[in-house]
């Protein structure tokens, strides 16, 4: 757990003159550096299809993080000129990663660099192959340094693309060298879950199926698909979002404690969450796709007129499900996972909703008895805790209210690193705690091939709602309710 110093490497982005290069990557390297990561310690290559030399690519580069928030910062462009260059790998044939290995080596030479290299495959998914085949062709994937590769999701789109996929990587690279990455698993409130249960006795002792009633994960977001209509509409909300994103949030508020705090222990625990969970019903799932809504003169589009949507699609843009975790420590406990586009807003949030009181005595004073306790923890919009209980309202009659213990992580330490910042530090210095296994994209794959085989009907939703009413009945049927936050 002791911090570790990063080791002089270069930083190759391929597919460097993209979305994610500029929005994200960029922002999180100058971050970086303004705490403390030189230029002769990280040294960022980019190399994509586009023709473009160094100095207009710094220039892309330095246009892009004005843009971001540094317009006033005078460093800017020095770290600019002094940490970026630029290599075009032209069509992407053997000879154009031949010259990238040229470029690379001689920039090695120059810079009296060690052999250590971070690939960063800012690509489309189905290139991801390719792209490591070229690379190992080019010799880049041997050096007397290290080389670690990080690409996005999706890691597959079902069972048997993502096994593919872990083969042609482990043909060239050893599973200790490949992060896949999901930035949610670099935000502050998800690590410190592990903090939160493992530290804090008091909150572990209750985390079981004797004092747990349920839990629900939602990840909501009021954008619809913008520009990705026409790959959203090959996924839907199940493989976009279900697979990764929340299942990794369900094996962090699942799993056992680990033997130590370290990647191979935590995985592994991880993993146990998923193999213990039970087979999802067709009856506990629920799919819905967003439809138009006009507010006054304006009209948001409904999925289906969306660029890229065939008019007739059933791909979902909302997904509930209810599933069991078959343990010792979860049986009979149901987790509720939810996830949408154009939902009223913006929000990820886990709630945990704790039994009630085995005898209500209050009952006999002929008041209304207390609301469960809640744990409900916060990503975003603000990353932070709150404990709910019920408390004695003053005077007569006897009647409760309810109320929260609040913590916010940004109002207690300040702003908080973004998650790829986080991320990329932990690529740097070899630590894989937060990235995705091969063997984890594999088993939560094989969770949800059946409901992706066995696809019901899609329900519709008006755009700023909270997904169909069918979502609702799923969990009023256990007696529960959607937490909407405080």
């Amino acid at each position: 757990m002791a911090e570790q110093t990063v080791e002089s490497h270069l930083f190759i982005i391929l597919g460097a003159t993209g979305d994610l290069t500029r929005r994200k990557l960029l922002p999180a390297l100058y971050q970086l550096s303004n705490r403390g990561l030189e230029c002769r310690d990280l040294s960022i290559v980019g190399a994509s299809l586009q023709e473009m030399g160094t100095d207009a690519f710094r220039l892309w580069a330095y246009e892009g993080l004005q843009k971001a928030g540094w317009r006033h910062d005078n460093n800017l462009r020095a770290w600019c000129d002094a940490c970026l260059y630029y290599q075009s790998v032209g069509s992407g044939s053997a000879q154009d990663y031949e010259a990238l290995a040229g470029f690379i080596s001689e920039l090695e030479r120059a810079r009296a660099t060690p052999h250590n290299r971070v690939f960063y495959l800012a690509l489309p998914p189905d290139t991801v192959p390719t792209t490591i085949q070229r690379l190992a062709e080019a010799a880049l994937l041997k050096s007397d340094g290290w080389i670690r590769i990080v690409f996005e999701k999706p890691f597959g789109h079902d069972v048997q693309s993502a096994h593919a996929l872990n083969d042609r990587l482990h043909r060239y690279l050893d599973e200790s060298q490949i992060y896949r990455i999901d930035h949610y698993l670099g935000k502050e409130t998800v690590q410190n879950l592990l903090a939160f249960r493992f530290a804090n006795p008091i909150f572990e002792s209750l985390w079981r199926r004797d004092t747990v009633d349920h839990v629900q994960i939602t990840v909501a977001e009021d954008i619809g698909v913008e520009r990705r209509g026409a790959y959203y509409d090959q996924s839907g909300a199940l493989r976009d979002m279900v697979q990764n994103h929340l299942t990794q949030l369900l094996t962090v508020m699942a799993m056992e404690v680990p033997s130590s705090f370290e990647a191979g222990a935590i995985r592994s625990e991880k993993r146990k969450v998923l193999q213990s969970v039970a087979p999802i019903s067709r009856e506990d799932v629920v799919f819905g796709q967003y439809t138009a809504w006009q507010i006054g003169n304006l009209l948001i589009p409904g999925y289906r007129e969306e660029p890229g949507v065939p008019d007739d699609s059933m791909t979902e843009t909302f997904v509930a499900l209810k599933m069991e975790i078959h343990n010792w420590r979860w049986k009979g406990v149901p987790f509720y996972l939810r996830t949408g586009k154009r939902l009223p807003r913006k929000m990820t949030q886990i709630a945990v909703t704790f039994r009630e009181a085995p005898a209500q005595i209050f009952r006999a004073l002929g008041a209304d008895g207390p609301s469960p306790n809640q744990l409900l923890i916060t990503l975003q919009p603000s990353e932070g805790f709150s404990l709910c209980f019920s408390v004695k309202r003053p005077g007569r009659p006897f009647q409760f209210s309810d109320r929260a213990l609040h913590f916010d992580y940004e109002e207690a330490f300040g702003a908080l690193p973004e998650s790829y910042e986080t991320l990329l530090r932990d690529v740097m210095i070899g630590d894989q705690t937060l990235f995705v296994s091969a063997d984890f994209t594999e088993t939560a794959w094989r969770l949800y091939d059946r409901v992706i085989a066995e696809k019901q009907d899609v329900h519709f939703y008006t755009a700023g709602m909270w997904g169909p009413p069918e979502a609702d009945a799923l969990v009023e049927r256990n007696g529960h309710r959607w937490q909407l936050g405080w």
